[in-house]
């Protein structure tokens, strides 16, 4: 029987990482995002060729493309295994009164609403196929945790996503369907690269912090998604070994 795996945020990142990660251990995999030729670009970076990477060129604040995401997946294999629900947004970094309605929705449309959609679709299908349940995993934050100064849309969404981790894990307990959360801290991509420059730290300082590669990332998405179907791990956090998280604030 075939795996299979839908990654939204795929084309880059720790979305990239993931996806190829997911198809090493086997699953086929789905990568999702906005921008076609990011999608493109990851499939040609695969050495691998079975399983198969596939874009799927979305945006998971619409409701109707995300409906038709699933039903190519129901339509093309019938089930879907694993969700990792990593696409995400920041807002600009702003005193709070300075911070623009439009941009806290955009955010909150990314980081909570879409993956709401996509959670929603996916636990639908895997509710129907046989055998039915999955395995949602959704990308928290260490801001899930502890926030950074002037981040409140990002931090907000992201302590709503622990919110959305909990009651999926809840109701799909009948249904062998099980969600994790992996909170992620300092992550060497292309938007963690301002952490190599410096970041604002609570006491109004600014510091340079350490980072790690977003591969381990991967790793530990496709571990947790190759769990047997009675094991699940609710909450792991993945960062850098000495980033000032413990203690931040």
């Amino acid at each position: 029987m075939n795996k299979v795996a839908v990654v939204t945020g795929g084309g880059s990142g720790i979305g990239q990482s993931a996806a190829f990660e997911l198809q090493k251990s086997g699953f086929t995999v789905y990568i999702v995002g906005r921008r076609e030729e990011e999608l493109k670009k990851t499939i040609k970076m695969s050495d691998i060729n079975d399983p198969k990477i596939i874009a799927f060129p979305a945006d998971i604040t619409n409701s109707n493309e995300v409906k038709s995401l699933f039903n190519k997946i129901k339509n093309d294999f019938g089930r879907i295994d694993v969700l990792f629900n990593n696409a995400g947004m920041g807002a600009p970094r702003v005193p709070i009164e300075e911070l623009k309605e439009e941009d806290w929705r955009k955010t909150v449309d990314v980081n909570l609403t879409g993956s709401f959609l996509c959670a929603q679709q996916a636990v639908k299908l895997m509710k129907e196929q046989n055998p039915k349940g999955g395995r949602i995993i959704n990308n928290g934050s260490i801001s899930a945790h502890s926030p950074r100064p002037d981040t409140i849309a990002y931090t907000a969404t992201k302590h709503a996503i622990t919110g959305l981790t909990k009651s999926l894990a809840l109701d799909g307990r009948n249904f062998d369907i099980t969600c994790s959360q992996i909170d992620i801290g300092n992550a060497d991509t292309a938007i963690g690269s301002r952490f190599k420059s410096g970041v604002p730290q609570a006491n109004g300082e600014m510091m340079v912090e350490p980072v790690f590669e977003s591969i381990d990332c991967g790793k530990a998405v496709a571990y947790i998604a190759n769990l047997p179907k009675g094991t699940n791990i609710l909450n792991i956090t993945i960062m850098a070994s000495n980033m000032p998280f413990v203690g931040r604030g």
